[in-house]
């Protein structure tokens, strides 16, 4: 009797076998590829002053509501053609200290700038200006805050685009 029938072939010219086999070595390849890229890539950092930390978050939100208990709003006007930002900033704030204005590009942290705002003397309507930069194309994160850092204001603005925003306090969460 013979072993193999002549019409019998053979598991490897068959298609069932391959389509079962094709799962798990699917996976393999996968499992390779993600032990490849933990290996690799770096790891986001731990920070060891946690605690320190959520103290400052807390410290932020507490210029927001210094922010809003002082009533403030600004009024900022780019002029980027004349390489100028102006600022009225409302409310109950001395119109002659300095301010700082912050411009944080959210993708790329190189670019991110800071403005000394002087005073322009606008008859106490809180008015400051300041040289401004040339910025790259995008969306821009801007924060208004006084040098001592007691209170904020943010927003945003998209360049090029509209040339004059208005800040107000953010709302509480």
């Amino acid at each position: 009797m013979n072993a193999h029938p002549g019409n019998a072939s053979h598991w490897y010219r068959e298609l069932w076998p391959w389509l079962l086999m094709a799962g798990p070595a699917a996976v393999v390849v996968a499992g390779a590829i993600t032990a490849y890229l933990a290996v690799v890539t770096s790891d986001g950092l731990v920070a060891d002053d946690y605690y320190k930390q959520g103290l400052a978050i807390n410290q932020t939100l507490a210029r927001d509501v210094e922010a809003r208990q002082l009533g403030l709003r600004a009024q900022i006007e780019f002029a980027p053609d004349f390489g100028r930002v102006e600022v009225v900033l409302e409310g109950g704030v001395p119109a002659a200290s300095p301010l700082v204005l912050h411009l944080a590009h959210p993708g790329r942290p190189s670019f991110d700038k800071a403005l000394l705002l002087t005073s322009t003397g606008n008859g106490g309507r809180g008015g400051h200006a300041s040289a401004f930069p040339a910025l790259t194309p995008g969306r821009w994160q801007i924060t208004l805050e006084d040098q001592k850092r007691t209170w904020r204001l943010v927003g945003d603005v998209v360049v090029p685009g509209r040339a004059t925003i208005a800040l107000s306090p953010t709302s509480p969460r």
